[in-house]
């Protein structure tokens, strides 16, 4: 067994004794549990601190990886998810949302808790696991995907798939001499740009003005528009399960006011940045992709 997988076997064994507990057992008991497992079975000294932290970040954000899941398996509450599987998406959900990808990409990370499913659960829980990470996956804008043939060769499958158009806008403010953006926080763990559904008889730019209203509170005005990011989404309620989305961005100036999150579900943080610390934030890559150019117009109309 490769040391790595080795080392997860390890973290998933204290999980799954963690879980077990309902949860009562303390970090201290579970790190001194993770030291003798590692012992017992033979892991790495050197992979004692990969194995550390993959134990807290997974024990500290248990609640938010828990509704990842509900969201990603609707079908399946929680309670109702074998232990092994439960335990062994959690391991997973850690790495593929939390984890450096330059370290671990989003592919391994799929990949190596497949093959704890399938080694530690039962028949079906590689191709449920499987299928639980694929949903996370296409929804984080399946990171690291390379961008060319194989990418093309997709959307020509997919040119009959049912498409569904969204609008947002990258919404920038002035407030004592300097330019803020503002962002949406989703329960991913990225801060992105905050979007919604085109709703019928709506125009693009007529559905961004509605949605930054409805999801930030703001009354913006549209400068000018980014552009277009296309992503294919799963959904149970089309024939095929599958559709694309195509959203549409604009560059918004609106007044520099409290930000008020609206209802949206997958949310949960909504807050302005100064120009300067945008850098810093966590995030997606198709979402760079309209974050660049919003700065480049910001700099070419004189916004500091």
């Amino acid at each position: 067994m490769a040391n790595r997988h080795l080392a997860r076997s390890v973290v998933l064994q204290v999980l799954f004794e963690r879980d077990a507990s309902g949860g009562k057992m303390s970090m201290q008991d579970a790190e001194k549990r993770l030291s003798d497992y590692a012992l017992e079975f033979g892991a790495r000294e050197s992979d004692m601190p990969f194995m550390k932290q993959l134990l807290q970040t997974a024990t500290a954000k248990q609640r938010e990886i828990d509704d990842v899941i509900v969201r990603a398996a609707p079908e399946w509450p929680l309670e109702k998810i074998a232990a092994i599987d439960r335990n062994v998406l959690r391991l997973g959900l850690t790495e593929l949302l939390y984890s450096d990808r330059t370290q671990v990409p989003a592919k391994v990370a799929i990949n190596e808790a497949i093959e704890l499913a399938k080694t530690f659960g039962s028949n079906s829980s590689g191709r449920f696991v499987n299928g639980v990470l694929g949903a996370v996956y296409v929804e984080l804008g399946e990171p690291g995907k390379d961008e060319g043939g194989a990418r093309k060769k997709a959307a020509q499958k997919t040119g009959k798939m049912p498409t569904e158009h969204l609008a947002g806008a990258v919404v920038y403010a002035k407030q004592g001499g300097e330019t803020y953006l503002a962002f949406v926080h989703d329960i991913f763990g990225h801060w992105t740009i905050s979007k919604g559904k085109i709703e019928e008889g709506e125009d693009v730019r007529g559905g961004a003005t509605r949605e930054i209203k409805e999801e930030l509170g703001l009354d913006i005005k549209i400068v000018e528009e980014l552009g277009v990011n296309e992503y294919i989404a799963n959904d149970s309620k089309i024939d095929g399960g599958k559709k694309r989305k195509r959203v549409t961005y604009f560059l918004a100036e609106s007044p520099f006011s409290e930000l008020k999150l609206g209802p949206s579900g997958g949310l949960d943080d909504a807050q302005w940045f100064p120009l300067s610390a945008v850098g810093d934030l966590n995030f997606y890559d198709d979402t760079l992709k309209i974050i660049v150019p919003a700065i480049n117009a910001l700099a070419r109309r004189g916004e500091k």
